[in-house]
């Protein structure tokens, strides 16, 4: 199996190296393992793309090459230039330090990376991991990840809807639970949730030089989410799988506002320009 692997925290990031280890293990010892992955950390840039600017891609060695742009960036550098000739069979984004749950999900670049891949036909896996206080202590807090991250790839490759007739192809975005490797509970699948109380903000700075600043920062991620769902799984100690897809639509309000639209939302003819 010939496998991509890209994240959002860097090309150095520890995480990358705990997924170069799951890739290889999935692509077995005839496989290939590509990384193509941000040169600097691409935190919270979401499914942003280069798309005004030019994107330099270099070679650091076979098979590794850093971009100057997201993780969207770096899956098009692969199928269109670095893995041109031989796309790859499986895209792999992370592992994320820290999860990509609840509503983190939207602005993860992690996603965004599996996401393009989706997008572009490919079959896409993100990966993230969970950071609370049974991870602080560890000499690994990717110990989870690690442990359990090929063998949750393998059944998704086994069981997961890859064939999809639909427009938006999905991808599943993974995050493992924020526990030693021997405290996860099991596998569930989990839709995406919503921390209760819990949003992004920003604190303002003012510089030296007078000029105004902010800081993005996150809410708690030890904040409860409604039940069943991704965040609240992870919080009981298991992996967590979402099916996910770039169609933003709810599906649920078509019928309903189009046959109200239909009703009493005609617009009506403006009087002629006399």
């Amino acid at each position: 199996m010939r496998i991509l692997i890209t994240n959002d925290d860097g090309i150095n990031a520890p995480g990358l190296e705990v997924l170069a280890e799951i890739a290889a293990e999935i692509a077995g010892p005839s496989g290939e393992v590509w990384t193509v992955a941000p040169a600097f950390e691409q935190s919270g840039v979401a499914h942003c793309i280069s798309y005004s600017h030019p994107t330099m891609v270099a070679r650091l060695e076979e098979r590794r090459y850093a971009t100057e742009g997201s993780p969207a960036d770096c899956v098009l550098a692969a199928i269109s230039d670095v893995m041109a000739d031989a796309l790859p069979d499986l895209v792999l984004s992370g592992v994320n330090r820290g999860n990509n749950a609840g509503e983190n999900a939207m602005y993860s670049g992690t996603i965004g990376g599996a996401m393009e891949a989706a997008l572009q036909g490919l079959p896409a896996v993100a990966l993230s991991q969970y950071l609370g206080p049974e991870t602080v202590g560890l000499a690994d807090p990717f110990e989870a990840s690690r442990r359990h991250g090929a063998a949750v790839v393998r059944q998704l490759l086994d069981h997961g809807d890859w064939n999809s007739s639909d427009d938006f192809r999905l991808f599943y975005n993974v995050n493992f639970p924020a526990k030693p490797a021997l405290g996860v509970r099991g596998i569930r699948v989990a839709p995406q949730g919503r921390r209760k109380d819990s949003r992004f903000s920003v604190v303002p700075y003012t510089a030296p030089n007078g000029r105004r600043f902010m800081w993005a920062q996150g809410g708690s991620q030890q904040a409860p989410a409604n039940e069943g769902s991704d965040v609240a799984m992870n919080m009981a100690g298991f992996v967590s799988v979402t099916p996910m897809r770039a169609d933003l639509t709810c599906h649920a309000s078509l019928e309903r506002l189009s046959e109200a639209l239909d009703r009493d939302g005609q617009l009506q003819e403006a009087d002629p320009v006399r």
